[in-house]
């Protein structure tokens, strides 16, 4: 089986990309099954209704977020509702949303999918590790894939997560810092894995944000807003190749889509 998973999606910019390459994506590497990380979809915090569906249009088969999940506020009914996306699993039990859920490939091989908060230099959350051990008790025994998304700031606090679940999920993907890490391995017991598998968006920026603003901020302590950039959009995401029986990774490749790339990807999904 072929996973992509896509890096945090920011604002406009990064859905358009997506949408403009995902079903090419699909054709040229022959995907069985696409997680997007989209907590900074709407106007690069947060996730609406509309965008979600938007999303799910584009062929997206399940949406994880992150410590922006709840930034607005409109998105409960779709987390309580709908079995495509996913709250981080630390939160408490009484949060809006699903802690994990499991998702049929393209292939009709079952995975489950959740996403975890770090807790170094991250907002207060419940322990990731007992959260994951949790989840990992409560999965049919019929459902061996498993990938999370760990939404960390810290790589230390990645690597160690990588660790503990090392053979006994398909793979542990990092998000939330925008910077995709050069550090994509298998390891030992089969578990795939990345720091950080980067941004989808404008990269003519800072994390997304324009370039102006946050200097201004930073140097001069003048609050301004941090709007989501415009340019030199990309699509950053990881592929991970398993074994459906034992649900442990054999290959994975980091692949960063730029312009160009894009509209090649765009004709091949067009048939062209």
């Amino acid at each position: 089986m072929r996973l992509l998973f896509v890096g945090d999606v920011v604002g406009k910019p990064g859905r358009q990309i997506l949408t403009q390459v995902l079903r090419g994506l699909r054709i040229r590497e022959n995907l069985d099954l696409v997680v997007v990380n989209a907590e900074n979809a709407a106007g690069g915090s947060g996730i609406t209704p509309n965008i979600y569906r938007e999303l799910i249009a584009t062929g997206v088969d399940c949406i994880t977020l992150g410590d922006h999940a709840f930034r607005r506020r409109e998105i409960f009914s779709i987390i309580n509702g709908e079995a495509r996306i996913v709250r981080p699993a630390n939160y408490p039990e009484e949060s809006p949303g699903r802690p994990y859920t499991i998702i049929t490939a393209r292939n009709n091989v079952p995975v489950a999918i959740c996403c975890l908060l770090g807790r170094v230099f991250m907002p207060p959350v419940d322990c990731p590790f007992h959260a994951i051990d949790n989840i990992l008790k409560k999965l049919p025994d019929n459902v061996v894939s498993i990938v999370v998304d760990f939404h960390a700031e810290a790589t230390s606090d990645m690597q160690a997560m990588a660790r503990h679940l090392d053979g006994r999920v398909t793979a542990v993907l990092g998000t939330h810092t925008h910077v995709p890490t050069a550090d994509e391995t298998i390891l030992p017991g089969g578990t795939a894995f990345q720091c950080d598998v980067g941004m989808t968006g404008p990269h003519l920026s800072i994390l997304g944000r324009k370039i102006e603003r946050v200097l201004e901020t930073t140097r001069t302590f003048r609050p301004t807003n941090f709007d989501v950039a415009t340019e030199d959009n990309r699509l950053n995401g990881t592929i991970v190749e398993f074994n459906q029986e034992t649900g442990l990774a054999a290959k994975i490749r980091r692949i960063c889509i730029d312009s160009a790339e894009a509209k090649e990807l765009e004709l091949i999904g067009k048939g062209k």
